[in-house]
């Protein structure tokens, strides 16, 4: 299978293993889910040193999701990829589970950073990053952030360190839907230009569409060649993507999903 249809098709089952993750509570993180499955699918299957069996392996590359509400995604993801069997997606949020809506390294095998206080994570990422440097690894730290996240201040500190230190081993993502809980992030706090924002703190940017696998592969290649800088990455998303019934809807951000609603949407993810 080619690398496109390779990465498309596991984007896809994330996709659907992140609505049947949600759909077994009735309720959830959904359209922050989806919009990031793509990148999810190249980072996991195609980028990111990892050893689903050695989970703890010290050279390991690093993945925090900053926004972390789109945890159920990231589950999903690590089923597929063999760190835990799946039918552990259907305990999302339950009692005892070990998947919080928000992803916890304390309870999530392949979990490496705790989430859900957004601008948080991403200062861990940059901490992880600097240790690398001052160690002299060469492993890689991927963090993503969302749009609306970037509104938080702490966000921008960690940036000008990053920026300020040249960590070229950080290559991080914006989940740029334009929506948040509240409705459209240009109408709340608008971040735009995102790009320049980010080239003024000195990081390597590129603007891509966040939905193209071989354009996310592409692009993080570029940010593994770029030296002296960290790298972000400006993904163009559609807030729950995939999803007919909350696809491009700011009320995605946590809504009550149906079995209905869920089956109906994998049914139509297999005809595209």
């Amino acid at each position: 299978m080619e690398k496109r249809a390779y990465l498309e098709q596991r984007a896809k089952e994330i996709r659907q293993d992140t609505l049947r993750c949600i759909g077994s509570l009735g309720v959830g993180h959904i359209g922050g889910s989806l919009s990031i499955a793509d990148v999810l699918a190249v980072l996991y299957f195609e980028k990111m040193n990892i050893d689903p069996q050695n989970p703890g392996l010290p050279t390991r590359d690093r993945f925090v999701l900053s926004k972390g509400h789109g945890g159920p995604a990231v589950y999903a993801t690590l089923a597929i990829k063999g760190y835990f069997d799946k039918s552990l997606l259907l305990t999302l949020n339950q009692s005892n589970t070990n998947l919080p809506s928000h992803t916890d390294k304390n309870k999530t095998i392949g979990v490496d950073m705790t989430t859900g206080s957004l601008g948080q994570g991403f200062s861990a990422a940059v901490g992880m990053a600097t240790a690398a440097q001052l160690d002299g690894s060469t492993l890689t730290v991927y963090a993503i952030i969302g749009d609306g996240e970037s509104q938080e201040g702490q966000i921008w500190e960690s940036a000008m360190f990053a920026g300020s230190r040249g960590l070229d081993t950080l290559i991080a993502f914006t989940d740029y839907n334009k929506l948040q809980i509240d409705g459209a992030v240009s109408d709340i706090n608008d971040v735009s230009p995102l790009d320049k924002k980010w080239e003024a703190f000195n990081w390597h940017v590129q603007v891509i569409d966040g939905h193209d696998v071989l354009a996310i592969s592409e692009a993080i290649d570029i940010a593994k060649e770029t030296k002296g800088k960290p790298s972000m990455i400006i993904l163009n998303t559609i807030k729950g993507k995939g999803a007919y019934f909350c696809e491009g809807q700011a009320g995605s951000h946590n809504m009550p999903v149906t079995m209905e609603q869920v089956n109906e949407a994998i049914e139509r993810l297999e005809t595209i």
